[in-house]
């Protein structure tokens, strides 16, 4: 299976999107998260967890919360997939800055 699969599995769904986008201001527990939505905490759960097993972002504990971050590594993998796609490489995306 392609290490791709789980990434655009896990980007297909908009709440999952929507968590990403956020979290690309900073760290946030999974509380903080689960308040921007309207739907149960176990709901939230099983999005941040999808999201973990994509890679697209991390986990670690602090005291009782855990904290979830960005990983962009792997958006980085993603986006150099859809550079090669076009005919192009992150370093031409350089020169035109």
């Amino acid at each position: 299976m392609s290490p791709y699969n789980e990434t655009f599995k896990a980007l297909s769904d908009k709440t999952r999107r929507q968590i990403l986008r956020d979290l690309r201001d900073g760290e946030m527990s999974a509380g903080e998260i689960a308040d921007h939505f309207d739907m149960t905490k176990p709901s939230i759960s099983h999005h941040l967890s999808l999201l973990k097993q994509a890679d697209l972002i991390s986990d670690r504990r602090q005291g009782q919360n855990i904290i979830y971050s960005l990983n962009t590594s792997v958006f980085e993998d993603v986006m150099g997939w859809f550079l090669e796609l076009l005919g192009k490489d992150l370093s031409d995306l350089k020169k035109e800055e």
